[in-house]
């Protein structure tokens, strides 16, 4: 099924939260394409109560009477639509069977649901499980970020030898002196739904002490970051799908990772840690103790980061793809005037709108949406 007639509805996004019938669907769509623990109708529902503006919609594309592809979609300016992408998700808004593409959801959707449409951007998606098209007349391939992850394969052992001389040596180096010190350094997981809240709040002390603080973006538990991740955690946490590993010097949270999980993959949804300390890597150590227990317990096979590859994720990892959105034109002749459109800009720097900086317009790539 390449490009098949679809017929769509399009919904108000509040019929996705008020229409039970709904969410099993969705979920099926989810475990059909790529099984994401971020992407379940609970966690999608959370995200649209909390970050939803009362704009989005639902999409309901059926095929010979069979639900085949589900998007929340906003509009992203006159004429022009994109998947639902808060920077809380990794990737964008919709399920779909694997025989779809993101092309031919696209294109069906040009002429479709939406009325006049002049363009249509699904943000964020993952090579790994929506192939990368060529470009063509009427779409355009962004790169958005790469980012990377880590195959659970063989033994720990075998892994941490294959790491950096400088990282080995580091953490050696680190953990001695810890020790010699008398500091007691230990993690924990916690993974029951009473313990989540409680976690954010730990979250959001150490995230308040750095420069997320300046920048207002800091997690806290009255906020919408923090109520969204409580919610998000909490539901994960009854189906056993929520990790929160925790660093301790003495008795004393140093160094946290929001973690959800599924089937064989592990997902590292945000970390922080105490930008206070000085002398010592907390997440560092952290991250060696959480990868050395996900390897020894032989469950997961893949930890997956989805957010922008830094030069700290190297150390860890050689692994790396590049996320990209997909914009689809209803006339070819519109992308050329988007392409000369952005290339115009390009030349003539001019400071961001909200929406520059926040949705990947026609013509043009988005901006870093995960905080």
């Amino acid at each position: 099924m390449l490009s098949p007639k679809l017929h769509w509805q399009n919904l108000p996004a509040s019929t996705f939260l008020s229409t039970p019938d709904l969410l099993p669907e969705w979920d099926r769509l989810n475990a059909e394409r790529a099984d994401l623990p971020f992407l379940t109708a609970a966690a999608v529902s959370c995200a649209l109560q909390v970050f939803g503006s009362g704009s989005e919609r639902l999409l309901v594309g059926r095929y010979e009477g069979a639900v085949v592809a589900m998007l929340l979609v906003v509009p992203s300016s006159s004429f022009q639509w994109r998947t639902f992408q808060p920077s809380q998700l990794p990737l964008g808004v919709w399920v779909a069977v694997k025989g779809l593409t993101p092309t031919s959801i696209a294109r069906s959707l040009i002429r479709g649901p939406l009325g006049f449409c002049l363009g249509f951007s699904m943000t964020q998606l993952d090579p790994l499980l929506s192939p990368r098209d060529f470009d063509e007349a009427d779409t355009k391939h962004m790169d958005y970020i790469d980012t990377g992850w880590i195959d659970i394969i063989g033994t720990f052992d075998d892994y941490w030898a294959a790491r950096g001389k400088n990282l080995r040596q580091n953490m050696r180096k680190q953990r001695n002196k810890l020790a010699t010190e008398g500091t007691h350094i230990h993690m924990r997981v916690l993974t029951a739904p009473e313990e989540m809240a409680a976690a954010i709040v730990r979250y959001g002390v150490l995230e308040s002490s750095g420069w997320k603080a300046t920048e207002g973006t800091a997690i806290h538990p009255n906020n919408p970051q923090g109520q969204f991740y409580i919610q998000l955690l909490e539901n994960a946490a009854r189906h056993g799908e929520a990790a929160v590993y925790e660093y301790f010097f003495n008795e004393k949270t140093v160094a946290l990772n929001l973690c959800v999980r599924r089937a064989a993959t592990l997902v590292v949804l945000k970390t922080t840690y105490d930008e206070t300390i000085k002398n010592y890597s907390p997440a560092f150590l952290l991250s060696q103790d959480e990868v050395e227990q996900v390897f020894g317990q032989g469950i997961i096979k893949r930890l997956e980061y989805y957010g922008r590859m830094m030069e700290w994720h190297t150390r860890w990892t050689e692994n790396k793809r590049t996320l990209y959105h997909l914009t689809c034109y209803r006339w070819s002749w519109l992308k050329k005037l988007a392409g000369r459109r952005h290339k115009r800009k390009e030349d003539v720097p001019e400071l961001p709108t909200t929406e520059d900086a926040n949705t990947p317009p026609i013509g043009a790539p988005a901006s870093e949406l995960r905080p």
